[in-house]
């Protein structure tokens, strides 16, 4: 699966490729979600160790931490749903990967960020799998 792409490539092939449109949606969600805690706990240690850098990136990195955290009141309060929503909008770029690193960057704990990353990913599988099932209808 490849990161830009997600479920909502993975349903529309699925269906071409003969699978069900049911059987495309469990195995493209599960698919998607198996990296998903390793991506989030991965991409930690890799902002840990890019904010430790004494260059552009290191330096980066810091000022966007320091941003994060100063307006952390609005982040903590929606951060949950904005999670959901940043990974049910099914556009490339804004999946479940996208939404791990977002989590790891806004150093959500693990517990609330998965449901979050969870239902936006449902959420975008059904969107996708009703287009899908709607052109398939169609035509």
């Amino acid at each position: 699966m490849l990161p830009c792409i997600e479920l909502r490539g993975a349903i529309p092939v699925g269906v071409a490729f003969g699978l069900s449109p049911g059987m495309a949606f469990c195995l493209s969600l599960i698919g998607n979600m198996l990296p998903v805690p390793l991506l989030i706990l991965f991409t930690r240690h890799v902002f840990r160790w890019l904010t430790c850098l004494d260059n552009v990136i290191g330096r980066f990195m810091r000022a966007m931490e320091t941003r994060v955290h100063n307006k952390s009141d609005l982040v903590i309060r929606y951060r949950s749903i904005g999670l959901c929503l940043l990974v049910a909008i099914p556009l490339p770029g804004t999946g479940a990967w996208t939404g791990a690193m977002v989590a790891a960057f806004l150093d959500m704990p693990l517990r609330s960020a998965l449901p979050a990353i969870l239902l936006g990913v449902l959420i975008a599988g059904l969107i996708v799998l009703s287009i899908t099932y709607g052109v398939i209808t169609v035509f």
